[in-house]
Parts: structure tokens; C-alpha cells; sequence
């Protein structure tokens, strides 16, 4: 759970209500929620969050370490269709080992918390989820 306010003495009262009916133990600031870093900067009043760890992990977690890095998240000349969807059983079989919805999936997030530049190439890609070849 996570605790914010300005006065100290109000919060170690919520926590020790909170104690009487739950499970929990006190760990300090918070640095880390939900997959974001949490850095404060208290005599300035400010808080920033972070999701660079997530979104550089992701390429990890759908073996894609090696794919070539681009600037613009879907080019111009990149036209997705469904003309280059499978169209043979086989292929489809092959492609549904392909965690391509979940690889949807994490883009989604980071782009709704972080990435909104990456919108259009998610919404373009989300539009195979139940019919993908190699190309997408």
C-alpha cells in the first residue's frame, strides 16, 4: 500500500489502524510500484516515475535483444495488411507458438503509462492478435 501526506504523525496513525486488521510491515519510502522507479526530491516538492527498467526489459522477455533498433516506432513504408496473414493451417499452427499477444500486451502498458508516441504502431500491430504471420 501506498502512503502519502504531509503530516508524519497522521500516517504512523494509519499505519497502526491499518495493523490492527492486516498482515503488514512497515518497509520506508517506497522506490519502486507496479514496475516504476519512484524518485522524490522532498525540498523540492517533486516526484518522478520512471519505467525505463520495463520497457528495456521487454526485448528480454520476447527474445528480441538482437532486433535492430529503430527511431520512429512504425515507418512509413511498413504497411501491415491482411494479405500477408497465414493462410494455410500449417502456418497458422506455427505461428501460435509466437507470444505475440502477450508482446501486444507489454506494449500496451508502456505505452498508456509512459509511451504515448507508440500508439499508432500499437494499434496497427494489435489489429493481428488472432491472425499474425512472420511479418508482424
Amino acid at each position: 500500500m501506498l502512503i502519502l501526506g504531509q503530516d508524519v504523525e497522521k500516517i504512523y496513525r494509519l499505519k497502526d489502524e491499518l495493523s490492527k486488521s492486516f498482515d503488514m510491515k512497515d518497509l520506508g519510502p517506497t522506490k519502486q510500484i507496479l514496475g516504476m522507479v519512484i524518485t522524490r526530491d522532498r525540498k523540492a516538492g517533486k516526484l518522478w516515475l520512471s519505467q525505463e527498467k520495463y520497457v528495456e526489459w521487454m526485448p528480454e522477455r520476447f527474445d528480441m535483444q538482437h532486433a535492430k533498433p529503430i527511431s520512429t516506432p512504425l515507418a512509413n513504408h511498413f504497411k501491415l495488411s491482411k494479405r500477408s496473414c497465414p493462410n494455410t493451417k500449417e502456418e497458422k499452427e506455427k505461428m501460435s507458438s509466437i507470444p505475440y499477444s502477450s508482446t501486444v500486451g507489454s506494449l500496451m502498458y508502456a505505452m498508456v503509462c509512459v509511451r504515448p508516441d507508440i500508439a499508432h504502431a500499437v494499434g496497427v500491430v494489435s489489429r493481428f492478435l488472432s491472425n499474425l504471420s512472420k511479418i508482424h
